[in-house]
């Protein structure tokens, strides 16, 4: 809970003073609000009035750090008031008073004040009629109404702008922070996706060059380093070409330029061949018909990091890649030999396998990779439904 500030705001001693100020200067010129012989005055003269106005001018200070109270002692203030030759400046001062308990007073205080001035206002209007019949004593209502009720509806009305001002600021402060959240998840997963892309087309090419690189440096054979050389020119060749379909997608169309096409899984064999022309004994087996394009790149990529990986950590042996369609799902099934590997290796990051499991998890698929005896197996399993989520 907050604490209130002990000193008074600059504005609230403005007020103070300049009521002060004023019923001093009608107390100089000797103005009351009612003659000395009228009955309800039973303090006749000038000094009696400096005192509720003193002590009404002293509740102005507290009319924001503690309304209740200043209205409190506002109101005893007033009744001494009354029975004095009254001062204008003295119910000037207790109207702000009304007005400020239910501006900055509690939620309850700006609930309640209202009604119960309200009810105030009609007894002083109703009673003095039902004792005196005579018009004059609807009078008195007016100006009960005009002391307490009129000030009060109105620090009600200020209240409740000032509270919809604020909770529309909240509002609009809420909205900036969900938007903010939207983009900064849109660009993480727009980074991801990208990384994705980016390892998967580049990685198989770069660790085929590592691989026939290591092996023509270790090898001191013209005929082996000249096949070496010869497959590093073409992964890399082809890398590049990849890379620039990448660059392609991210300039968006520049330059009237439209990017390469996404693969399908209609570049398998092309893709099988790569493997098989960087020394993998590779045997595809697909049967799958046709699939929405986010499955289908999918898959593709799946099987292309799987032969990427089998590139760099395989032990020599047949590598197989097994594509079926059970039901409505597209199963994916790679296998590799595992275990012992005398030949060079490139190192790994792990970048690949959470690659394909992100891809296999935003199309609600399944995922698992791991060693099975003395075979590596990856397998996902991408069901076949409308597709309405992001790219993968």
């Amino acid at each position: 809970m907050a604490v209130p500030p002990l000193r008074p705001p600059r504005f609230d001693v403005v007020v103070a003073l300049a009521g002060l100020a004023g019923g001093l200067l009608l107390w100089g010129f000797g103005l009351g609000v009612r003659p000395g012989d009228d009955p309800t005055v039973l303090f006749d003269g000038r000094w009696p009035l400096l005192v509720p106005l003193l002590v009404i001018a002293g509740c102005e200070l507290l009319r924001r750090t503690a309304p209740r109270t200043a209205l409190a002692v506002g109101t005893l203030a007033l009744a001494a008031d009354v029975v004095t030759r009254g001062s204008v400046a003295t119910i000037v001062m207790y109207t702000d008073l009304v007005y400020a308990a239910v501006v900055y007073g509690t939620a309850a205080t700006a609930r309640r004040l209202p009604w119960i001035t309200g009810v105030l206002t009609i007894a002083a209007t109703l009673v003095p009629y039902a004792v005196w019949r005579v018009p004059e004593a609807l009078l008195l209502g007016l100006i009960a109404g005009a002391v307490t009720f009129t000030p009060a509806s109105t620090g009600l009305i200020v209240r409740n702008h000032r509270d919809a001002a604020e909770a529309a600021r909240l509002r609009a402060e809420q909205t900036a922070l969900l938007a903010e959240m939207d983009r900064v998840q849109a660009v993480t997963a727009e980074r991801a996706r990208m990384a994705r892309e980016l390892h998967d087309m580049v990685a198989n090419h770069l660790s085929a060059i590592a691989i026939h690189s290591t092996a023509a440096l270790s090898l001191d054979d013209p005929a082996t380093s000249r096949e070496a050389l010869g497959v590093i020119r073409e992964n890399s060749v082809q890398g590049l070409a990849e890379m620039r379909r990448l660059i392609g997608i991210l300039r968006d169309g520049e330059d009237d330029r439209e990017p390469a096409a996404t693969p399908t899984l209609d570049g398998l064999g092309a893709l099988v061949e790569g493997a098989r022309a960087n020394g993998l004994d590779v045997v595809l087996d697909a049967a799958y018909g046709d699939v929405p394009a986010p499955v289908g790149l999918a898959a593709y990529r799946i099987v292309q990091e799987s032969l990427t990986n089998a590139l760099k950590h395989a032990a020599p042996g047949k590598v197989t890649v097994c594509l079926s369609r059970p039901a409505d799902a597209l199963d994916i099934r790679v296998t590799s030999p595992h275990g012992g590997r005398d030949t060079p290796r490139a190192p790994g990051s792990g970048a690949g396998l959470v690659g394909m499991r992100e891809r296999t998890a935003l199309l609600d698929g399944t995922f698992e990779a791991g060693p099975r005896g003395t075979l590596w197996v990856v397998r996902a399993t991408l069901p076949i439904t409308d597709i309405t989520r992001g790219d993968t």
